[in-house]
């Protein structure tokens, strides 16, 4: 038994991508609000991945699910939008620091004339 008396199934329980990367969104569209301690500072970086591994659960307490298969094909949507922004987001941080690398490297080679 967890947070108002309601118990979590063990189905339930796991990572959330939804959670993970749209934090604040995800919690209250799941009208659960510890995501919005990702607005502090510093305390946010620990936060996102405490979001990540609790988010289903409080969604399962904060929400009014019949069922298990409802509950994992709302979550199933979230998952899926936030997977996609992960990997969006690790691209464009690849590729920003290949430019970044790119640039110092064709600095660095151009003053050694």
């Amino acid at each position: 038994m967890d947070e108002n008396g309601i118990n979590v199934p063990a189905e339930v329980k796991g990572w959330n991508w939804g959670a993970f990367m749209f934090n604040i969104f995800w919690g209250i569209g799941n009208k659960t609000y510890l995501p919005l301690l990702c607005l502090i500072p510093i305390f946010n970086i620990v936060w996102f991945f405490v979001c990540g591994f609790k988010g289903n659960e409080w969604a399962w307490q904060k929400g009014d699910y019949q069922d298990v298969e409802t509950f994992k094909a709302i979550q199933a949507t979230w998952n899926r939008a936030g997977l996609v922004q992960f990997i969006i987001t690790m691209a464009v941080m690849v590729l920003y620091f290949l430019f970044i690398g790119t640039i110092i490297t064709s600095i660095l080679n151009s003053t050694h004339y």
